[in-house]
This record gives structure tokens, C-alpha cells and sequence, in this order.
């Protein structure tokens, strides 16, 4: 598939030890899939995290810029996370 015609997405997800973890997918729902199996990143993998919610998620036309929004977040201060959700609407 060319990735003119891809989709590309940066997401959120809420663990239940109330932390936040930013990604990347192709494909958010199939991902959000592989982390509550325990396939996911391995920031997800440890059950005190579970159950996991998809709180968040955006597309993008390119995966740089997908990429690019997965890094801001990640870098940023819980606090600075916070902010860009409610930026977004997002309430949990």
C-alpha cells in the first residue's frame, strides 16, 4: 500500500495505573488490541497497567508527521499531557 493511501495515527491510551502512553499505529484498534494482549510496547506489557483505554487519537497524511506527534507527546511532563487532552476535549 503506498502511503499516499495509508492512514497513519498517533493515540493515547489511559492505564490503570492512571499514566498515559502515547503511540503510533497504522491501524489504532488492532494495536490497542496487541497491548491488552500483552504484545504491545512494554510499557503496557505489566498487568498493573490494565485494563487499558484508548482515550485519544489523531491522523495524520504522512508518517513522519505521526511519528512527530507520538515524540512531542512523550516528551512532554504528565502535567504538559494533560493540557494537550484537554486541548483536544478529551475527558476521562
Amino acid at each position: 500500500m503506498e502511503e499516499k493511501t495509508k492512514k497513519f495515527y498517533f493515540y493515547v491510551l489511559l492505564c490503570a495505573d492512571d499514566t498515559l502512553y502515547g503511540g503510533f499505529s497504522t491501524d489504532v484498534f488492532h494495536r490497542l488490541e496487541q497491548h491488552e494482549s500483552g504484545q504491545g510496547a512494554k510499557y503496557t506489557r505489566p498487568k498493573f497497567r490494565h485494563p487499558l483505554k484508548l482515550i485519544y487519537y489523531e491522523e495524520f497524511p504522512t508518517k513522519s508527521l505521526a511519528l512527530k506527534a507520538e515524540y512531542a507527546f512523550k516528551h512532554q511532563p504528565k502535567y504538559r499531557k494533560l493540557e494537550f487532552l484537554a486541548e483536544h476535549h478529551v475527558t476521562f
